[in-house]
């Protein structure tokens, strides 16, 4: 059980002389997985049916040399390191390996201490090219955009559960509507805890076609399905040491959720194509927008599984019962647009923040970035955001009413509505002082405190 990472890797020796195989297998079986082969069409079907990360190979042998033996293992898999092996030091020898793709080229008589270098040497630029991948294909965003921005009550117990199970090892299972920031949520355990220098890898389970998660999730070897011309890392092994966060994880079929629960289990997995096994040391979060239980009920998640993730329950609030933290929010994602696209609005006015204030985000806090991202990109020069800029369905939309009008109940209904939020808007740009309220909406001082009792508003409360 074996990880490219750690140094138990699995060396294949060929070579026709049976001194030189012994005398290598002595000098690297107490640190390494040795075996051995005698000529080069011998290793060619080893390497066929196990994998190999480092290959001793012989420059002289009978029937196929070193060099046509060298050039088929890169055929068959272009990640193989190859050590080539000499009796002779001979210039010409080393720059022709190294041409057909050897990593490094050492004679005999073996120095077991040169030996062990060489091998060291690969495993390290086996590591380096492993974090590049990584990096390369999951490019981490590590700006000040990334956080968590709260001053909600309700986020209160989330930061606490965070800083809490940041320094263990327990699952965690994140759930909470689309949009509400579960993601960012699992990325501050991850920097939060001793595993913030390592990879934080992040896998949607809902944006992968099914036939090919597996793959994506635990690798595959070559030829193990139709287009993998190469073996290919999966996110797993890109995340040793680290944390792999699993989005959406409602989407995995049930006989993928049998995979993962073993792996949770034991920490190791085979590549697809592949009877070898794998172990890494990875921290599981996962996140669901779709009630579990639901799906334990109706039998589309396993129990077992539900149990062996949701060890650390955390619940996201929406937007809409995070009322204080939409100013904050829109004013973050403003800067944050206004950097990216080089321009300067200087505020969101009241009114306009009010109105999104009142609307029900049924997208949470992505649909209010996008919306920051589109007015800003529309801006037609104006130093500020105001209510006139605002899409219409933000202005009229059903659920955008304080007390739950809805269009079907009439036009008096909507009225009342209206009228609320109109005199609600006057008490707060007036101080709560009821006398230039009433001057702003041109009314009676009397008239405004009747309408505020008919109405229901608690100044105090509302305002």
């Amino acid at each position: 059980m074996e990880n490219e990472n750690s140094g138990h890797a699995r060396i294949l020796i060929v070579d026709d002389n049976k001194g030189a195989r012994e005398s290598l297998r002595e000098i690297l079986e107490d640190d390494y997985k040795v075996k051995s082969a005698v000529d080069g069409r011998i290793a060619l079907d080893k390497i066929n049916k196990e994998t190999y990360d480092i290959i001793l190979l012989d420059f002289t042998m009978p029937g196929m040399n070193g060099i046509e033996t060298l050039k088929k293992i890169k055929e068959h898999d272009k990640n193989i390191d190859v050590i080539m092996v000499s009796a002779t030091d001979r210039a010409s020898e080393a720059a022709s390996a190294i041409k057909s793709g050897a990593y490094d080229y050492i004679t005999k008589p073996f120095d077991p201490e040169a030996i062990i270098t060489a091998i060291q040497r690969v495993m390290q630029k086996r590591s380096l090219e492993l974090e590049v991948r990584y990096l390369r294909s999951e490019v981490e965003s590590k700006s000040e955009y990334n956080k968590i921005i709260s001053k909600s009550k309700n986020m209160e117990s989330v930061f606490t559960l965070i800083k809490k199970v940041s320094g263990t090892t327990s699952n965690v299972l994140i759930t909470g509507e689309s949009g509400t920031g579960k993601e960012l949520v699992a990325r501050a355990i991850h920097d939060w805890g001793p595993r913030s220098k390592k990879p934080f890898v992040a896998i949607n389970c809902a944006a992968i076609p099914s036939e090919l998660i597996e793959s994506e999730l635990f690798g595959h070897e070559k030829g193990s399905f139709t287009g993998a011309y190469n073996r290919g890392i999966g996110k797993f092994e890109f995340a040793h040491g680290g944390t792999v966060f699993l989005d959406e994880i409602s989407n995995l079929k049930l006989e993928l959720q049998a995979k993962l629960l073993r792996f949770l289990q034991d920490r190791e997995f085979t590549r697809v194509g592949s009877h070898r096994s794998i172990k890494v040391d990875v921290r599981m979060v996962a996140a669901t927008n779709i009630s579990l239980k639901i799906m334990l009920k109706e039998e589309r998640f396993r129990e077992d599984l539900y149990f062996r993730l949701n060890v650390i329950p955390i619940e996201i609030p929406p937007l809409r019962d995070r009322k204080g933290d939409i100013p904050l929010l829109a004013n973050y994602f403003l800067k944050k647009f206004n950097q990216q696209l080089n321009v300067k609005i200087e505020e969101v006015t009241q009114d306009a923040m009010t109105i999104l204030e009142n609307y029900h985000w049924p997208g949470n806090i992505r649909e209010l970035e996008n919306l920051l991202e589109r007015l800003v990109v529309l801006n037609s020069g104006n130093r500020r955001i105001d209510e006139k800029d605002l899409p219409f369905d933000l202005l009229f939309d059903d659920e955008s009413f304080e007390d739950g009008t809805k269009i079907e109940k009439g036009l008096t209904a909507a009225r009342r509505a209206f009228e609320r939020r109109y005199i609600l808007k006057a008490l707060r740009n007036s101080g709560r002082n009821q006398t230039k309220a009433a001057q702003i909406l041109k009314i009676h001082r009397n008239t405004l405190i009747q309408k505020i009792k008919a109405l229901g508003i608690n100044i105090r409360e509302h305002v």
